[in-house]
């Protein structure tokens, strides 16, 4: 008897399709592709002899420890070295503050699965990281989104949404935003903005869920005060921080950590008690030993000149290869790992998205990162991962394939 498995599948499920950007990147077995879709910082920046001597010292020194199971909210070497490591941004925590997470991605689900309800609202911008839609997604909320600026959320349209929610008696779980270099725009929120949209969340009283994995990853213009920070001096406790060591160390780690008030990390705790019981003990001293015994300043100095000259030839290869009057723009970031291109309204970037495999180089079409009524004539492009000048030709192929569509059009 064939058996009838949707109808015994959750409610939360049904529906639910996972994560559309890796179902994108599928198609990108061809070696010649050069692909500026995924989020994949370059193995140039691994720390690979730090990493290998250090973990065979570990190994030989304690591997009993190392390859036990481990405490759920986080090795204490590893907590304490991130507080020291947040020190350095401003960012005052303890322990009770703090939870070690197995990778950005379950900091994500962890919010999602403590806050909402089939039906709840989640503010957002639009575009945001596709990332968090779908983390979301699998507890049903209603999406919200209010159109990005050049300078970051548009504070004033998402006042004014929340003046038409209160009228009819809906209030937002929470806002969540990425300010710094956001995936997949590569905007930054203004410190004007950060304290506009800090304002209206202690007016309105809904927190705000502070996304940060690229926030170290600043090439050119003044650093910004994180919305934690900003928060703190006011005594807030309104933000939620999410971190993850990914794009910063190696995303094959999976570690990150959450940092929020102590009722809201107890309970965070208890999910992923429930979850998965620990992050490995094994990637958390890794990453532990990367804060307090690889130089991590220098690392990440290594890797914004390393980035930031990616960016800037990318950009000037976009500048060359499509002039105005083909109607195409794109951001301009200050740092992070991602740009947002803007094609003329008719030109679907799903679409776009199989011709540019026949000219050899790839991109991820921008309605992934819509949580609701998407936009179909935009793109996320990563520079991080391909070379130089890779970089290169892939503008010029993405240029010429651009130039077919129009024609044809």
């Amino acid at each position: 008897m064939q058996q009838n498995w949707m109808s015994r599948f959750s409610e939360n499920i049904k529906n639910f399709e996972g994560y559309s950007i890796g179902k994108t990147l599928k198609f990108l077995k061809d070696p010649d592709i050069i692909s500026l879709a995924g989020g994949l910082p370059s193995p140039d920046m691994f720390t690979i002899d730090e990493v290998r001597n250090v973990s065979q010292k570990m190994l030989m020194d304690d591997a009993e420890h190392i390859l036990q199971y481990s405490g759920v909210p986080g090795e204490s070497n590893l907590i304490q070295a991130i507080i020291g490591f947040l020190k350095k941004d401003n960012i005052e925590v303890s322990e009770e503050n703090l939870l070690i997470t197995t990778s950005g991605q379950q900091g994500l689900d962890l919010t999602g699965r403590l806050f909402l309800n089939p039906g709840d609202i989640v503010m957002l911008d639009r575009p945001t990281f596709a990332g968090a839609i779908v983390a979301f997604q699998m507890e049903r909320p209603e999406f919200i989104g209010i159109k990005i600026e050049q300078d970051g959320s548009n504070v004033t349209d998402f006042k004014q949404k929340l003046e038409e929610l209160q009228k009819v008696n809906k209030k937002p779980k929470f806002i969540y935003v990425v300010p710094d270099f956001q995936n997949p725009s590569g905007i930054t929120m203004s410190l004007e903005k950060r304290k506009a949209l800090l304002d209206l969340s202690y007016e309105y009283d809904i927190p705000i869920v502070e996304d940060s994995p690229y926030r170290a990853f600043r090439y050119q213009g003044e650093h910004i005060p994180a919305l934690y920070t900003l928060d703190q001096k006011q005594e807030g406790g309104h933000v939620i921080g999410l971190y993850t060591f990914s794009k910063l160390f190696a995303p094959g780690m999976r570690v990150g950590f959450n940092i929020a008030h102590p009722e809201v990390i107890e309970k965070m705790t208890n999910i992923k008690e429930g979850n998965i019981l620990n992050t490995p003990k094994y990637n958390q001293d890794i990453v532990a030993a990367f804060l307090t015994k690889m130089d991590p300043d220098a690392h990440i100095e290594k890797c914004k000149k390393y980035y930031g000259e990616k960016l800037e030839i990318f950009l000037n290869a976009m500048d060359d290869n499509f002039p105005a009057e083909m109607g195409v723009s794109w951001t301009k970031p200050e740092g992070g790992l991602f740009l947002w291109v803007t094609m003329p309204k008719n030109i679907n970037t799903n679409e776009l998205f199989f011709d540019a495999l026949k000219y050899k180089v790839a991109f991820i079409p921008g309605d992934s990162f819509f949580g609701e009524n998407p936009e179909l004539n935009h793109m996320r492009i990563n520079f991080s991962y391909a070379s130089k000048e890779q970089l290169v030709e892939a503008v010029k192929r993405l240029s010429m394939c651009v130039k077919d569509k129009i024609n044809k059009k």
